[in-house]
Formats: structure tokens, C-alpha cells, sequence
């Protein structure tokens, strides 16, 4: 009733604020086939990403991204379920064949690579690239007694 009144006292009515919607750039086919896949495979989770061969990340996903939480995500199987999500994004974005870097000692090293064959991607080679201490630190001093 009160936009009404204010119409037949010819005040001028507020309009209600448009919302803001971003447009987001449609993700086109890539111009390359071949990339790199990165798997950090730690004790507590795993992080896979796939980049072009210069090294600008593609696309990329984690056990916690996928839906897992606690120590679900020390998993094999959250291994693989972050690396199919990952592959399928690259392969329907025109990516077929990929080198594999494998780092760390976690438990979803060899689910992780074997779910990115299952969705078609080519893997080349496979590289472990676990960094080595070559001496490391100075052990603590011997105790006293």
C-alpha cells in the first residue's frame, strides 16, 4: 500500500538494487596436448595438479577438496578420487598425454597415477622427485649420565 501512495503523491519510488553478477570466462580447449602431473602425496593428504609444460598450473585438486576430512584423507582411495577429478577437468579441456612427479612418501603415490590412466590420460614417464637430504642436520648432542 505504501508504494501506492507515494505513486498517487507523485514522490518518486526507489527501485530495488540489481544484483551484481560476475560473467565468468568459459574455460576453452587448451592449445597444447601434453602436461605435467604433480602429485604431493604427504602422510595426511594428497595434492595432485596438472600444468602445461612451462609450469602454469591448469587445474588442480586435493584429498580435503574432494570431500574428504580427518584421516579419510590419508587414503589411497582420496588419492584417486583427487586425481579423477583433476584428469577429467584436463581431458575434456583437450590435454591427452602427461609426465608424472611424484613427491613424497604418502600412501595414494601409485592409486593417484593409476586414476589418471583410468580417464584416458596417457602418463610418458614417471618421476620420483622426493627431495634428499644429502647429509641433512646435525643430529642432537649425546646426553649426559
Amino acid at each position: 500500500m505504501a508504494d501506492i501512495e507515494n505513486k498517487a503523491s507523485g514522490k518518486p519510488v526507489k527501485k530495488a538494487a540489481k544484483k551484481k553478477t560476475t560473467i565468468r570466462k568459459k574455460k576453452t580447449k587448451l592449445n597444447f596436448t601434453k602436461g605435467v602431473c604433480h602429485i604431493h602425496a604427504s602422510y595426511s593428504n594428497t595434492i595432485v595438479s596438472i600444468s602445461d609444460e612451462s609450469g602454469k598450473v591448469i587445474a588442480w585438486a586435493s584429498a580435503g577438496t574432494c570431500g574428504m576430512s580427518g584421516t579419510k584423507k590419508s587414503t589411497p582411495y582420496a588419492a584417486q578420487v583427487a586425481a579423477s577429478n583433476v584428469a577429467k577437468t584436463v581431458y575434456d579441456r583437450g590435454l591427452r598425454s602427461v609426465d608424472v612427479e611424484i613427491k613424497g612418501p604418502g600412501p595414494g603415490r601409485e592409486t593417484a597415477v593409476r586414476a589418471l590412466e583410468t580417464v584416458g590420460l596417457k602418463v610418458t614417464s614417471i618421476a620420483d622427485v622426493t627431495p634428499i637430504p644429502h647429509n641433512g642436520c646435525r643430529p642432537p648432542k649425546r646426553p649426559r649420565g
